[in-house]
């Protein structure tokens, strides 16, 4: 499967239509994220019922901005609105492959009433 272009104006309707979303924040003067590139679409066509997107950090500062890229690559996982994880790093083929697993596995009932469970003690 193709990986998706992530953009302002399209990155809350992809990462919005449910399911696993993979996210991997790059820029083409990256080293690492030139070697994580090939892994990260021989894992989407691995993976077809999850979307893989790639946001360039450099076309697109205001959005990497608002998750606080730091360092890139990054790769942010979220599952049904949920952001599940982000961090920065290149990850070897096993490992990533490994995220969509667990990332699938989850039972996102239980991701959300503990993040309901996070958000009320914090108000408090």
């Amino acid at each position: 499967m193709a990986t998706v272009e992530l953009t302002a104006d399209n990155f809350d309707e992809v990462v919005a239509r449910g399911g696993t979303v993979l996210v991997d924040f790059w820029a083409s003067w990256c080293g690492p994220c030139r070697q994580f590139a090939p892994v990260f679409e021989a894992a989407s066509e691995k993976h077809p019922d999850v979307v893989f997107a790639k946001l360039d950090t450099e076309a697109q500062p205001q959005v990497a901005a608002v998750f606080e890229i730091r360092s890139i690559p990054t790769v942010m996982v979220v599952r049904d609105g949920q952001l599940l994880y982000a961090q920065p790093g290149a990850l070897p083929a096993a490992a990533l492959d490994d995220l969509i697993t667990q990332a699938k596995a989850l039972d996102m009932d239980e991701v959300r009433a503990q993040a309901a469970a996070a958000e009320a003690a914090q108000q408090k």
